[in-house]
């Protein structure tokens, strides 16, 4: 009867898909006999171990969903070396507050100036408050928008982006876009206004924009939206990967001394 009794709970629990419960309950309904817990606190724990698994798996999901390609964090960034990044201020970003009233953010540098490590740090703090985020580089999403296009199926990838609630940008200025990629990312960044929040990073000043958005009308109209509500990182400064390899070389030459 007992080993009845234990395969139907299992197949129940299996049937409400409480998967952390069905591992757990014979282990925790053992402890608690051995220990002489009430009924209530072996539920609690029970109940309590399944929701921190299910808290763990959906923080995996959407972070793997974003598509990271580091996912680097603000441990490790390294607010020394870009002194122009205030700390106070990105600490409150990673709050995600400006998420959750659809503001933007745009971090403008040099090449090597810590703008994607920053951007992906912001990201999954937005993933770590249960934010769904996505991230591409321009290049990626104008590619992606046009073979949408192409394919007919446009509308259902604006409906995929629209669903994230940040969504980053990296390398704004980097490649330059067909016409009709940059009028289709003009359509992304336009259609998120005061609805979604963006945070893009370009290596090209804002009065620089009219080249990839090619003309100063369109560039001149998305700017007014984006800036509306808006946090700005001006971030130049020498290049993270400059110095990291001149400390590289520095080491090695006071080795082989």
């Amino acid at each position: 009867m007992a080993d009845h009794g234990l395969a139907l709970i299992k197949s129940n629990l299996k049937a409400l898909r409480l998967p952390t419960i069905a591992a757990e309950f014979e282990k925790l309904a053992r402890d608690a006999a051995e220990s002489n817990q009430d009924y209530l606190d072996y539920l609690l724990r029970l109940t309590e171990m399944e929701l921190a698994a299910r808290t763990s798996n959906a923080l995996n999901k959407r972070i793997k969903d974003a598509g990271f390609p580091a996912g680097k964090g603000l441990e490790s960034f390294d607010f020394t070396a870009a002194k122009s990044v205030s700390k106070p201020k990105t600490l409150e970003l990673a709050r995600c507050q400006w998420i959750v009233e659809r503001e933007n953010c745009v971090l403008i540098g040099s090449v090597g100036t810590g703008k994607t490590h920053l951007a992906e740090s912001l990201g999954l703090a937005a993933c770590h408050e249960g934010h769904r985020v996505r991230f591409f580089t321009a290049a990626q999403l104008v590619q992606e928008l046009e073979k949408a296009q192409h394919q007919y199926g446009i509308d259902r990838l604006l409906k995929q982006l629209d669903r994230a609630d940040l969504l980053i940008v990296d390398e704004l200025g980097y490649v330059s876009f067909s016409r009709a990629g940059a009028e289709l990312l003009f359509q992304v960044f336009s259609d998120r206004y005061e609805r979604r929040s963006l945070l893009i990073t370009s290596n090209l000043a804002f009065g620089e924009w009219d080249r990839i958005f090619q003309g100063e009308r369109m560039t001149a109209a998305l700017l007014d939206r984006l800036t509306h509500h808006c946090h700005i990182f001006e971030m130049n400064g020498e290049s993270y990967r400059f110095r990291e390899s001149m400390k590289g070389r520095k080491s090695k030459r006071d080795a082989d001394a």
